[in-house]
């Protein structure tokens, strides 16, 4: 009886360190991560192999896993950069972006997992500035925030996509303007837009005019018509024709063909 406690502490102590081992040489990579594999006696990171994916894995408790996230991140900055004629324009800006999954061992080898500040924050920055410079206040205000958004995320793009960073897009959320300015360019804006209402307004007055003066020269072709057809003898032949036709109902009088003004019919009613 005495001898089992010796026996059985050997026993405790290998189970022990089997579950430390256990413990250790596990990793659960969980769902939207991967792992990148460090072997610290055989060559440090992994690059020449797919990360570790979603799920149980068994590896060497001397070994490391960095777990990376690898779904759609956004990030957020704001930024002061320089208009083409030097004014200063805040810029609120984001990305979305995630590593390149099939090189996420590269990226940490050489970027590490502060890879966001270290390489796309001053990428954006850069590219916002570059592509603000070419622009004035005026049309960063109005007419160009879409070019300019494409602008910064094909300059972005082109530099961290060799970063092993993928750069699904870069979205300029607001421009701000220094107060004197805006208020410059609402004021051009608003005249601009009433003189261009003044305009419709001018056009459509002389499109009417126009037609009016065509319709009235219709008018009077139609009537210098009718007048050059008209001769005395048609208009004596038409009084003639509509005096007969009221000579036709029933109230008495008495018609005398050819005793009217120019011999047109004479109607003498019982009144």
């Amino acid at each position: 009886m005495e001898k089992l406690p010796k026996i059985g502490l050997p026993i405790l102590i290998i189970i022990v360190l089997a579950i430390v081992f256990i413990s250790k040489s596990t990793k659960t990579i969980a769902s939207g991560e991967a792992g990148v594999l460090y072997k610290t006696f055989g060559g440090g990171v992994v690059i020449d192999q797919p990360p570790l994916g979603e799920g149980f894995h068994l590896v060497a408790p001397w070994n490391k896993v960095i777990v990376y996230e690898v779904r759609q991140q956004e990030v957020f900055e704001k930024m002061q950069v320089l208009s083409s004629n030097g004014l200063e324009i805040k810029l609120d800006a984001s990305a979305w972006f995630q590593p390149d999954y099939a090189k996420l061992g590269l990226l940490h080898q050489q970027k590490g997992e502060n890879y966001v500040a270290r390489i796309l924050l001053p990428t954006i920055r850069s590219a916002a500035r570059s592509v603000v410079g070419r622009y004035t206040p005026e049309q960063l205000y109005s007419s160009k925030r879409d070019v300019i958004q494409k602008e910064i995320y094909e300059e972005t793009k082109k530099i961290v996509e060799n970063q092993f960073i993928q750069l699904n897009e870069v979205l300029v959320r607001d421009v701000t303007l220094p107060p004197t300015i805006k208020e410059a360019i609402e004021r051009k804006l608003k005249q601009e837009q009433e003189s261009l209402e003044y305009e419709f307004k001018l056009t459509k007055a002389q499109k009417e005019a126009e037609r009016q003066k065509i319709d009235a020269e219709g008018k009077a072709v139609a009537n210098q018509i009718l007048s050059a057809s008209l001769t005395d003898k048609i208009l004596k032949e038409k009084g003639i024709e509509a005096t007969l036709e009221l000579a036709k109902s029933p109230n008495a009088k008495v018609v005398i063909v050819g005793s009217g003004k120019d011999g047109m019919p004479l109607i003498l009613g019982n009144q």
